[in-house]
């Protein structure tokens, strides 16, 4: 699945270009305006963010310093791209939170590395953590309150997949945290926000029926809670670069080789 970036710009053709030469690495979104921005960030897993500096109403620094200030999405890299060179407005763009400053024209190959280097520290950095949750001795009886919060969650998404009505909220009440808590919680823990992880695990769940089970593809997507076919296939294409229907061929011929 392709890193998701946002690319900030009140320029459409700027935002093209930028498009053009990111957009075989990266699945991209476009926003115009700093409002806009923080709709998208609010709606989709996003990963990094590049934006312009100088934009009306609100413009990359304020844009930045949003971003950095609200839990939900101040784990997210920004990169600012300005026609300003000054040091003092370098200095102002990291001080709301920047990950990195780059003054225009810019080099679309160190673009591109810029950002490959910023997303790969930040999967290093969840990677750590994760083993480090992982490292204790499976025979240990004390576990860390994290570990005990994944199991908690687990066991409920386990118990309750095949409801289409399974929710955030009622996730959250049931492990007794707030929305806002157990969505900075989960983002720390797995790099997933609340929404994207149930999915995740009802999909990961599909692909084992996919691959063991004899009910058909409907069969398996209700069976983990999607309400329609359609949006089953759209969003396991999404996790696994290809429809149901491809993944159980896979399987299926790969079974055949063995």
């Amino acid at each position: 699945m392709l890193p998701i970036i946002l690319l900030v710009d009140d320029e459409e053709e700027i935002l093209a270009f930028l498009e053009r030469i990111l957009n075989t690495r990266y699945k991209i979104f476009k926003a115009t305006t700093g409002q806009e921005a923080l709709a998208i960030l609010a709606a989709e897993a996003v990963q990094l963010v590049v934006s312009d500096v100088m934009m009306p109403e609100m413009d990359g620094f304020e844009l930045c310093r949003k971003i950095k200030s609200d839990k939900r999405t101040s784990h997210i890299p920004v990169i600012l791209l300005t026609a300003l060179t000054g040091e003092e407005d370098q200095l102002k763009g990291l001080k709301t939170g920047a990950s990195d400053y780059i003054t225009k024209p810019f080099n679309a190959d160190m673009l591109n590395a810029k950002i490959n280097n910023l997303l790969v520290l930040n999967k290093t950095l969840k990677n750590t953590y994760t083993r480090q949750i992982k490292a204790l001795a499976p025979d240990l009886v004390i576990h860390s309150a994290d570990e005990e919060l994944l199991q908690k969650i687990m066991r409920y998404l386990e118990e309750n997949l095949a409801n289409p009505q399974l929710s955030v909220e009622e996730l959250s009440k049931h492990v007794g945290m707030s929305r806002s808590s157990l969505y900075s919680k989960l983002l720390e823990l797995t790099g997933e926000t609340p929404v994207e992880y149930i999915r995740s695990v009802k999909l990961d769940k599909a692909a084992v029926l996919l691959a063991k089970s004899d009910m058909n593809i409907a069969q398996i997507a209700y069976s983990v809670g999607f309400s329609t076919s359609n949006y089953f296939a759209k969003s396991f294409k999404l996790k696994f670069n290809m429809l149901p229907s491809e993944y159980v061929s896979k399987m299926r011929n790969e079974g055949k080789k063995k």
